[in-house]
């Protein structure tokens, strides 16, 4: 069971409010240098087609990011480092710029249909896609490869997995067709089968 993550968010501050809630706080030491992502880790990592990354502003606010691509763009790039490429977008910059006054970030990522969702903590690195070609043929498709800008590398010191309750199940659009079509099909088949019936050929 990864330790490290509780371990760096369970603060005195945090012990405080459990101590006043709950009679009690929760006191997590020992852990290792790092959280290891196991095979369940990077299977669910490379399935998963969005995510959400929080970074602090140099004004302390934080900052929180959706981001998408085809499915396994988070890529695991070694042991403990993820990596993404960074697209042309709205040239705001934001978390570019906060992950260069502040390298820590938080990675969430959901599987709605299935209800599973994994947290990560991290330090970010931003490294120009000019001048690094092989970096961005690793991280990017190949259709998306002249449009990359920058590419993004996370060192990943603790992980968790939050339980299932509250998540609503939610699919997306191939997903879904993935159901529907198979049914569609069926329905088609079934008033083919009932427009020979009516023309008197064979029965349902």
């Amino acid at each position: 069971m990864p330790r490290k993550f509780l371990e760096l968010a369970v603060t005195p501050s945090v012990l405080r409010a459990q101590e006043q809630a709950y009679g009690r706080a929760r006191v997590v030491s020992g852990a290792p240098e790092r959280d290891v992502l196991g095979p369940s880790e990077i299977e669910f990592i490379a399935e998963r087609d969005s995510f959400y990354m929080a970074t602090v502003t140099e004004s302390g606010w934080p900052y929180v990011q959706h981001r998408g691509g085809p499915a396994g763009f988070l890529r695991v790039v070694g042991p403990a480092t993820l990596g993404f490429a960074d697209h042309q977008g709205n040239r705001q910059l934001l978390s570019t710029g906060n992950v260069g006054a502040d390298d820590r970030v938080s990675l969430f990522l959901m599987d709605y249909p299935h209800r599973r969702r994994l947290k990560l903590l991290g330090h970010a690195r931003i490294e120009s896609a000019s001048g690094n070609a092989a970096l961005v043929e690793r991280l990017a498709e190949p259709s998306l490869r002249p449009l990359v800008e920058r590419l993004f590398l996370v060192d990943v010191v603790a992980f968790d997995w939050n339980c299932p309750k509250y998540i609503t199940p939610r699919f997306t659009a191939d997903e879904l067709r993935g159901v529907v079509e198979p049914l569609t099909q069926r329905i088609a088949d079934l008033e083919r089968q009932l427009e020979r019936q009516a023309k008197g050929g064979d029965a349902v």
